[in-house]
């Protein structure tokens, strides 16, 4: 399984499913151009995708040919998409701060070096542009000695939406230390399905040589809305909501790879941030409770808030960060431990507030 096969008029495809006496693929290329009877050849390797420093700067797509119009990309390593997770002994705490560049955020909700922070909210509630932030934000880190690389994720997007997030990102000159990996709305649902995996991949040659890596995947409802096409498409029996049985580790094999290693592996990190998008603000569906409880705390958005102005709208009492204080520098923890309380405090009296009119003198 995942091999991948060689279709005539260049087209790719990888082995899915393995019956006795035939082979599911899924196509990475234009279905029109293979018909019946053409010859499907075994290429002897699995699906890879090429890594390293000489894609920083460029936007490819998930099996990393480039789609900017500056030229093919020359780098003579290349890692396999779908790679095992590192095991506990290979992982320490997470304790380095990665700065998002929003106070509140940083105060209240913070992201440490290798954790899985889940950014999740309603469309247009403005989860893309904390990703971004944080993204520019990583600019600080390259005058100091560790600094953190990033890879943004693009799944079933507008081609016209991951054009503006390009723009945004070379505009604050912070493309250099970024890749953008892009399978739009256009692109084959396959495209769409490996595209986190592939980024992980291009992360992970950071993790692995002792640097750091933030990812950000946007947004992985819609890499599950491809692996459910997938998975109908190839008979596999659907589950709740037609997602198939094997949903949640479609998404747990590729969230468990973002670690802080420890110290005799060269305690680099791959820190991310995935995206689900809520319908009608409810984060008890089936895909967002599943990856909810494979992260490690999740910045909650909420509609009312943004609608009134507060944004970042982060509801800070339905986020949480489960590393907490450890990823904060010292100073920062100090101030931030009453923040909390104080605004908990605040939205209490608020609620509270608006019966003021209806109470007497004396309770008012």
């Amino acid at each position: 399984s995942s091999e991948l096969v060689e279709l005539p008029n260049s087209v790719f495809g990888m082995a899915l499913n393995l019956e006795e006496d035939d082979v599911g693929l899924v196509l990475f290329g234009e279905s029109a151009k293979v018909k019946e009877g053409d010859l499907a050849k075994r290429t002897g390797k699995v699906v890879e995708v090429p890594v390293g420093e000489d894609i920083l700067g460029r936007v490819v797509n998930p099996l990393g040919h480039a789609i900017d119009g500056k030229g093919e990309i020359k780098t003579d390593q290349s890692l396999p998409i779908e790679r095992k997770a590192l095991g506990v002994l290979q992982r320490q705490p997470v304790v380095e701060p990665l700065q998002t560049g929003l106070k509140s955020i940083d105060s209240m909700i913070p992201v440490g070096r290798g954790q899985r922070e889940l950014i999740i909210g309603d469309r247009q509630t403005g989860k893309t542009a904390i990703a971004i932030d944080t993204i520019i934000n990583q600019k600080y880190t390259h005058e100091t000695e560790t600094p953190v690389y990033c890879i943004y994720v693009a799944i079933g997007q507008k081609a016209s939406t991951v054009a503006r997030v390009v723009a945004e990102i070379e505009d604050a000159g912070a493309m250099e230390y970024t890749i953008v990996v892009a399978a739009n709305a256009s692109d084959p649902a396959p495209m769409q399905y490996i595209a986190p995996y592939a980024g992980a991949s291009m992360g992970e040659f950071y993790r692995d040589n002792g640097k750091h890596a933030l990812i950000i995947y946007d947004d992985l409802s819609k890499q599950a809305a491809a692996y459910r096409q997938m998975s109908l498409l190839l008979r596999r029996p659907p589950g709740r909501e037609a997602f198939p049985g094997d949903v949640f580790y479609l998404h747990s094999r590729l969230l468990e790879r973002a670690s802080k290693l420890s110290d005799d592996l060269g305690g680099g990190s791959l820190t991310a941030l995935p995206i689900i998008e809520t319908q009608e603000g409810d984060v008890a569906a089936y895909i967002p409770t599943n990856v909810i409880s494979i992260t490690d705390g999740q910045i909650y958005l909420e509609t009312n808030l943004f609608n009134s102005g507060v944004r970042p709208a982060v509801d800070v009492g339905l986020s949480v960060s489960r590393v907490g204080g450890n990823a904060q520098i010292k100073a920062m923890k100090s101030i931030a431990g009453m923040l909390r309380l104080d605004l908990a405090q605040f939205r209490e009296l608020e609620a509270f507030a608006k019966f003021g009119s209806d109470l007497d003198k004396a309770t008012q």
